[in-house]
Formats: structure tokens, C-alpha cells, sequence
């Protein structure tokens, strides 16, 4: 969570200083990388920090961080609350150094319920909150959706959290705390669309948006692979009808004649799609889809993202050089006419800018005295 939302923010222009142990994060070992402690998941979300290495098991890497916060806006942590507060950096302790900031707690789950202060993964929370049921009923099997979803959703939730939190600082001088956690996060994302009957009293249906949990709700085949579409709306499913089914008018007559109507019976007009679409190539049926301004693509592969012409045409990729040879970086995806992003730079070896950071620091505050004089 908190990685990610800082490395949004860095790319924003954010000075984004990492504190990490002398092992270093946790991310830096998980994955394949150009060096030892390098991984491409802790390249690409650490992108443009500055990594600073404080034991703060010690006097020492305590009274440095102290002085780091002095001079800060945001106070961002991954941890959990009893384990902060036990360093001595809870909220009140941070907000008596610095009473302007915006301290951010990224949280498994809020310290207001009976789950405080669990420990929590994207795996659990996924189950917890509903997205592998949700599976479930689209596979057949109880699965993890292939991306850490409640992670980033999780980091996306702190990044608006603490813009607010800002922005009434902008206006009022105040700080203040914030706390964001995942299980909360993911239960009102999924519940978007999937709280549906149940939020009513009395509750007139489950917990579930149909359309999303139908079982032919997938890339349909074609002659020759997939295609991804959705004749789901009144004037791309009658252009679609008018141009390759026209007998469905009469067939069907009233029952499809709605949106409203289609909406009640699905999983019968995702199977007539299905059973349609196999009658042509993929090509064939995206020539169609696009004279027809319905929807639709191809499928692709993670590793295809990289020459897929659209965006490479809007620049999204950003070559970077570093110590370890260039890396292309997934960039900014968001426009700005006046404040544009980029990504911000090669994600720091561990302690790299320790010395430098604290130098800044005693430039601005004067040298640290030594713990205990």
C-alpha cells in the first residue's frame, strides 16, 4: 500500500525519502532483478525515492528519524499500529515534532474494530472480502484474482486520503491523522456495484451485480483465438443485432428489446453472443466492432503491454538509465496541460542517500548532538 501510493506521488514531483532497516525492504528480495536487492517489483514501485537506512531499535535511528519529520509534510507507514507505537512514532508522537503534518497509517484493518492490529497480506484480504467468492462462482474454484488488487487499490486509497488531508492543510494550516485499510477499502470497492438488493431494507436481492458473475462473461471464442466485447447497452446491442442477427428480432422479439430486459436473463444472451461469435475470426469480428463503435479488443498478455501501439503512442513507457543498465518503466498514466508527471527517476540501492539526506537535514536544523549529551 504505502509504496505504491508514494511512488505516485514521487512521480508527481514528491521529494519521497524511504526509511528502511539495515536488511532493507521486504520487496527488495521478492522477485528477479539486474542486482542483489534490486527486484523488478521493488524497482518499479521505488521508483525516484531516495532510500535512507535507520535502525530504529536504536537511540540513534530514532533521533534521526525525528529530525527527518521536522522537516516533512507527509509521514506515510506500513505498519502496524502497535508495533509504530512501540518505536514511538504513533500519530501524537510525529504530530509533537511536527503538528502540520499529515500522518497516514496503512492499515490490514482499522484500529476501530475487533480485527485491529491483525496482520494482513492481499491474499487474505481478497478472501475476506468477498473478491474470491466472487471467483468462485465465475470458475467453479475458490481463486485469487492475478494481481495484488487489494494492495494497490489499498495504495491508491491512501494516495486520495492523504491529497485531502493536504488540500484542508492548504486551506486551514491543520493536520491531521489518516487512516486507510485494506479490508475497509476492498469491501466498499467490491461492494460498488455488488452491495446491489442487499442495501435496501428490506433487502430485495444478494449481494451481487449478476452481470459480473455470469459464467460466460469471458473473452469469447472466435475462428481463430478471443475477443473481448461487451453488446451490453440498447444502441450497441441493436447494431450489432441489425448487422449480424436480424432474424433475433423477430426471435426474441420483446424479451431482448431493453437493456432492462437483457439485464434479466444474461447468461442467455451472453451464450447466443458466444455461440455467435464463433463463427468468424478475431480480426473479422474487430473490423465489425469498430465500424459498429461497439467495444471490443484483443487479448493480451502482460509482456505484449510493452509494444502495444496505443501506448506506446501516448508515451506511457519511460527509459530510464541506471547503475544497472536502462529500465523501461510503466509511466504516469494521467494528463496534466499545466503539471505533468514523469517517472521520477532509478529506484535507490539501499542506504544510498543516507549520508546525503542527513547532511540536508543538519544544513537545515544544525548538527545532530550525540544520544545522551
Amino acid at each position: 500500500m504505502g509504496p505504491y501510493c508514494t511512488q505516485i506521488m514521487a512521480d508527481m514531483g514528491a521529494d519521497v525519502i524511504k526509511v528502511e532497516p539495515p536488511e532493507g525492504d521486504n520487496a527488495r528480495y521478492i522477485s528477479v532483478g539486474p542486482a542483489p536487492g534490486m527486484s523488478g517489483v521493488f524497482v518499479n514501485v521505488n521508483r525516484g525515492k531516495r532510500s535512507v537506512v535507520l535502525d530504529l531499535r536504536t537511540d540513534d535511528g530514532k533521533a534521526a528519524l525525528r529530525e527527518l519529520i521536522a522537516g516533512a509534510d507527509v509521514f506515510i507507514h506500513s505498519m502496524r499500529a502497535r508495533a509504530i507505537a512501540k518505536l514511538g512514532f504513533g500519530y501524537d508522537d510525529v504530530a509533537a515534532i511536527s503538528p502540520g503534518i499529515v500522518y497516514t497509517n496503512c492499515y490490514g484493518y482499522s484500529r476501530r474494530g475487533p480485527e485491529a492490529d491483525r496482520p494482513a497480506y492481499d491474499d487474505v484480504i481478497q478472501a475476506q472480502s468477498g473478491v474470491a467468492a466472487l471467483q468462485q462462482r465465475l470458475t467453479g474454484e475458490t481463486t485469487y484474482v492475478g494481481t495484488i488488487v487489494a494492495d494497490k487499490v489499498g495504495g491508491l486509497t491512501a494516495l486520495y486520503a492523504t491529497m485531502m488531508a493536504l488540500f484542508h492543510r492548504e486551506r486551514t494550516g491543520e493536520g491531521q491523522e489518516v487512516e486507510v485499510s485494506m479490508f475497509e477499502t476492498m469491501a466498499t470497492f467490491l461492494l460498488v456495484e455488488h452491495a446491489n438488493g442487499a442495501m435496501f431494507t428490506p433487502p430485495l436481492g444478494p449481494a451481487v451485480y449478476p452481470r459480473t458473475v455470469a459464467r460466460d462473461r469471458k473473452p469469447y471464442p472466435t475462428k481463430d483465438g478471443h475477443v473481448a466485447v461487451l453488446i451490453y447497452n440498447d444502441k450497441h446491442w441493436n447494431a450489432f443485432v441489425r448487422s449480424v442477427k436480424p432474424a433475433w428480432i423477430e426471435e426474441y422479439g420483446e424479451a431482448f428489446a431493453s437493456l432492462e430486459q437483457r439485464a434479466k436473463q444474461i447468461d442467455v444472451m451472453y451464450a447466443l453472443i458466444g455461440q455467435t461469435l464463433a463463427e468468424r475470426t478475431t480480426a473479422e469480428w474487430l473490423d465489425l466492432f469498430r465500424e459498429l463503435e461497439i467495444p471490443a479488443a484483443a487479448i493480451q498478455t502482460p509482456d505484449e503491454l510493452f509494444d502495444d501501439p496505443h501506448l506506446n503512442a501516448v508515451g506511457l513507457f519511460e527509459t530510464v538509465d541506471t547503475a544497472h543498465g536502462p529500465v523501461r518503466f510503466p509511466g504516469v498514466p494521467t494528463w496534466f496541460s499545466r503539471t505533468p508527471g514523469r517517472v521520477a527517476g532509478p529506484a535507490p540501492e539501499l542506504g544510498a542517500d543516507t549520508a546525503a539526506v542527513l547532511a540536508e537535514v543538519n544544513a537545515l536544523h544544525g548538527p545532530r548532538q550525540p544520544v545522551g549529551e
